[in-house]
């Protein structure tokens, strides 16, 4: 890895001068990361933009990191390992803030944003106890491994494997393929992609200039120490989260943050069971689980059983849903909630999800585990089929122009223009294919728009809960919460009380 000091065109000098060590003897792990820098930097317009709106988000910048520092040990670690640019290490940053549990409507989940089926590729188990997209060890290790074959399909070049970890090995060699075949040259700034994908490697560019010299931008960070932050241990068996996190003397928000993967809060019964516990806190929870004294039984194991199956009815000439609801002895509401009904239409050939709290017996159900409410839109129950749709397109007519189609079909000439990666001063041929944006068709990516949209999660007000406090979690404003909830005072909480929050990752990174 060539880690030699390097100059950035553009309007600030942002070389800075890091003394090469070995990997353990920095104080800071950003001068680490700094000193295993491998990719070169370019003098683009798209960069500068990218840099300039991370630099307007200081808040931003410290929240991810205080988030990242968790992390980021164990990822610099593998890296090095596996001979990859530290720059990586920042990926994180522009794909969920850091954010273990961020979540995108295209179902994007974790750190590291792996869809469900990229997920399963990758060896990341999904299922009713546990989302191993969310694992930090588990979705680390896949990530990389993806990253490196990417960078071997695309010969070695690491912009073009980075831009097709976000749009997809297919797209980013279709857009190669396509300017060979017009002369045009073939590197990431020249292909027309997409514009998420168009802005993705100008954000890690961004931010990894930033890192390497803050004082440039006005900005700072604080060090984070060069040493692990955390130690794997197994308990053996299957233990409840908040009582483990007693027993380690850590909060549950630690545990949650440490263990994202698990979706209840128990292990699965069969396993893993494995928890990531602080250093400083790790024997202490061996030792306590030696403890007989200190160990409650009952309250540390549940009752190994598996969840019931899942329950979908498919919808035949005749039914209402209220027959379905008397039918399954549901109520409608639940129902309704659970596949996402407004009103009472159905349809024949509708596959309905019966929610599984009313598809097993109460025996049954007061044994399993309860699902952790800081991730209740991602779990499996609460999921049902996306019905793919299939993109509008309009073919080109002699006299069209990039305004009147977009008028045509109610959107924006630059979000018609970005969809088609045109100039939104560009002529249109006739016979030519436009895609109209917001219809579908973006093809499956390893991680979808998940820096892009909004995700939709419930918070349950535990007490001594502020608004303040619950924004800062979520990177929201505690107007937005108020809003959301229709709160007439920032004061009006209760404990136990239900939050909606919608996070948007594109805004909190300024994109």
């Amino acid at each position: 890895m060539d880690r030699a000091t390097v100059t950035i065109p553009g309007s600030f000098d942002t070389s800075r001068e890091v003394p090469h060590m070995e990997p353990g003897q920095y104080a800071d792990l950003l001068d680490r990361i700094r000193d295993g820098y491998a990719l070169p930097d370019v003098a683009h317009y798209a960069v500068d933009r990218e840099v300039e709106l991370y630099r307007k988000s200081p808040e931003f910048l410290d929240r991810t990191f205080k988030r990242g520092a968790r992390y980021l040990y164990y990822i610099v670690q593998e890296l090095e390992k596996r001979n990859l640019p530290l720059e990586l290490a920042l990926l994180p940053v522009v794909e969920s803030a850091f954010n273990p549990v961020a979540y995108s409507r295209s179902r994007a989940s974790g750190l590291w944003q792996f869809i469900p089926s990229s997920g399963k590729h990758y060896g990341l188990e999904q299922n009713w106890w546990i989302d191993e997209r969310r694992d930090v060890i588990e979705a680390t290790g896949a990530a990389l491994t993806y990253l490196q074959y990417l960078n071997s399909y695309f010969a070695g070049d690491w912009y073009l494997a980075i831009a097709a970890y976000n749009g997809g090995e297919g797209t980013v060699s279709g857009a190669v393929r396509r300017n060979q075949s017009a002369g045009l040259p073939t590197d990431f700034f020249s292909l027309n992609l997409r514009s998420e994908t168009r802005d993705y490697v100008p954000k890690l560019l961004a931010i990894s200039r930033i890192v390497r010299n803050p004082e440039a931008y006005g900005l700072s960070f604080a060090p984070i120490p060069n040493q692990p932050f955390f130690e794997a241990v197994e308990p053996g068996r299957q233990v409840h989260l908040e009582q483990a996190a007693q027993l380690a003397g850590i909060t549950r928000e630690d545990m949650f943050a440490l263990n994202p993967g698990y979706n209840r809060m128990t292990t699965p019964p069969s396993g893993p069971h494995r928890l990531l516990l602080p250093i400083p806190n790790a024997q202490a929870f061996r030792l306590a689980m030696l403890d007989q004294s200190l160990v409650d039984q009952s309250s540390v194991a549940v009752v190994a059983v598996e969840p019931p199956p899942e329950v979908r009815h498919r919808v035949r000439r005749g039914e209402t849903l209220s027959s379905i609801a008397r039918k399954f002895g549901v109520p409608m509401l639940a129902i309704q909630q659970a596949n996402d009904i407004q009103g009472s239409v159905i349809h024949p050939g509708d596959s309905l999800l019966i929610p599984a709290a009313y598809a097993g017996s109460t025996a049954t159900l007061a044994a399993l585990a309860a699902p952790r409410d800081d991730i209740t839109a991602q779990l499996p129950e609460h999921q049902r089929p996306a019905a793919p749709r299939k993109p509008r397109v309009h073919v080109v007519k002699s006299g069209d122009s990039l305004w009147s189609v977009a008028r045509r079909y109610d959107v924006s000439v630059p979000a018609l223009a970005s969809a088609n990666g045109l100039s939104s001063k560009a002529g249109l041929v006739p016979g030519a294919r436009l895609e109209i944006p917001g219809t579908g068709g973006a093809g499956t990516r390893l991680a979808s728009s998940g820096t892009k949209e909004s995700s939709r999660v419930t918070y349950k007000v535990k007490r001594g809960d502020t608004l303040s406090e619950i924004a800062d979690r979520f990177d929201v404003s505690v107007r937005e919460l108020m809003t959301w909830n229709r709160l007439r005072r920032s004061s009006s909480l209760r404990a136990g009380q239900r939050l909606v929050v919608y996070t948007d990752p594109s805004r909190q990174t300024g994109g």
